[in-house]
């Protein structure tokens, strides 16, 4: 295939991808739902563990209904800023809620 008008095929691909961007654009938009998101505070006591405080949020918490133990222990770590699991006693930690 021989292109004979070069200025026409780019200008016609110019249009297309502009066209492309912009309902990438209306779509993405059309499915994010930006749900503000509300943190409550607690308080780690004697005996608590990064994986028992993310196993109870599973269970009560709707934010992580539904959601598997790890996702929730590395979502509470990046809130947080953990860089491990350590957790200490009176250490207050965030959690997101609905």
């Amino acid at each position: 295939m021989k292109i004979k008008n070069s200025k026409k095929f780019i200008r016609s691909i110019l249009i297309i991808l502009g066209m492309i961007l912009v309902i990438t654009l209306l779509v993405s938009k059309a499915t994010l739902s930006h749900k503000e998101i509300e943190y409550k505070t607690i308080c780690v006591s004697k005996g608590d563990t990064l994986w028992n405080i993310a196993k109870t949020n599973q269970t009560t918490n709707s934010y992580y209904k539904d959601k598997d133990i790890r996702y929730i222990i590395n979502d509470l770590m990046k809130i947080n800023n953990l860089d491990n699991s350590n957790i200490s006693i009176n250490q207050e930690l965030l959690i997101p809620i609905v």
